[in-house]
C-alpha cells in the first residue's frame, strides 16, 4: 500500500465508527453469539481455520478476518432460519458446522479468476480429510460455488444444502456494508496498489455495485437485515469519497456520487 492510503484509511475508519452498527447485530445478537461460540469451541473448525490461514490465495483477497466474519454470520443465519424446523440440537449443530466450513473456505481461491469454482474444488480436497459425509462435502462446495454476486445460483440438491448456500451468500454480502469501508476496500488496495487517480475513477462504480446488492439477499433473515447493511455502506462510502476528494485530491472531477 502506498503512503497516501494509510491516512485515507485512517480517516475512512473514523467515518465508519460514527455510524451505528447494522440492526442485525442487535436484534440477532443471541444467534451471532451462538455461532461465534461454536466456531471458537469446535476442534475441527480450529484445524480447518489453521489450514485456510496458510493458503496464499486468501492473502491475495479479503483475508482471514473477512472469512471469519462471513463464517460467524453464516452460522447465525442458519440458526435463525432453523428456528422451528424439525430435528434436534444435534441437527442444528451439524448445519452450523457445515455453514462454518463453507464460510472459512469460500474465498480460498480469491486471488484467481472464477474463484468460486476453483475454491469449491480446493475445498473438496481439503474437506475430504475431515469427518464429513460425501453429501455434506458436496453441499459445502456447491454453496461456495454459489456465493458470487450477480450470477444465477445453481439449484441445491436438498433443503439443508439450499440453506447453506443462501446463508453463505447473505453473510458474504453483509460485508458489502460497513465492512467494505473498514476492511475489504483497504485489503484490496494493499493487494492491487492502484494510483489514487485510478482509485477515484473506480470508486463510483464500486458504490453502484454495492447498491445493486441490496435486492439480492436470499434467506428471509437476509432480506430482512441485508438492505440495512447496504444502506449504511452506501452512506459511508459517499462520505468517504467526498472526504478523499476534498482532502486528498481536491482537483478530482465531481460526479453524481
Amino acid at each position: 500500500m502506498t503512503n497516501i492510503y494509510a491516512p485515507i484509511r485512517s480517516r475512512a475508519r473514523e467515518i465508519v465508527d460514527r455510524y451505528p452498527q447494522p440492526r442485525f447485530y442487535e436484534t440477532c445478537a443471541d444467534a451471532v453469539a451462538q455461532s461465534e461460540a461454536f466456531l471458537r469451541e469446535a476442534p475441527m473448525l480450529a484445524q480447518l481455520e489453521a489450514l485456510v490461514a496458510r493458503e496464499e490465495d486468501l492473502r491475495l483477497g479479503h483475508g482471514l478476518g473477512h472469512s471469519r466474519r462471513v463464517t460467524i454470520d453464516a452460522g447465525a443465519l442458519v440458526i435463525l432460519e432453523s428456528s422451528g424446523a424439525s430435528g434436534g440440537q444435534g441437527d442444528l449443530s451439524r448445519r452450523v458446522l457445515l455453514a462454518h466450513c463453507a464460510g472459512l473456505l469460500h474465498d480460498i481461491r480469491r486471488g484467481r479468476p472464477d474463484h468460486a469454482e476453483k475454491g469449491a474444488k480446493r475445498a473438496a480436497g481439503i474437506l475430504a480429510e475431515f469427518p464429513l459425509t460425501d453429501g455434506e462435502v458436496a453441499a459445502v462446495c456447491a454453496a461456495i460455488t454459489n456465493h458470487v454476486a450477480f450470477k444465477v445460483p445453481r439449484p441445491m440438491a436438498t433443503p439443508v444444502g439450499q440453506l447453506l448456500s443462501d446463508a453463505l451468500y447473505d453473510a458474504d454480502k453483509f460485508r458489502w456494508g460497513p465492512d467494505n469501508f473498514r476492511y475489504m476496500l483497504w485489503d484490496m488496495v494493499a493487494c492491487l496498489n492502484p494510483s489514487l487517480d485510478d482509485f477515484l475513477k473506480r470508486f463510483p462504480n464500486g458504490l453502484a455495485a454495492v447498491e445493486r446488492i441490496r435486492d439480492t439477499f436470499r434467506t428471509p433473515s437476509g432480506r430482512e437485515y441485508g438492505p440495512d447493511f447496504i444502506d449504511l455502506g452506501l452512506a459511508m462510502g459517499r462520505e468517504i469519497l467526498e472526504m478523499i476528494r476534498s482532502d486528498f485530491a481536491p482537483s478530482a472531477v465531481d460526479d453524481p456520487f
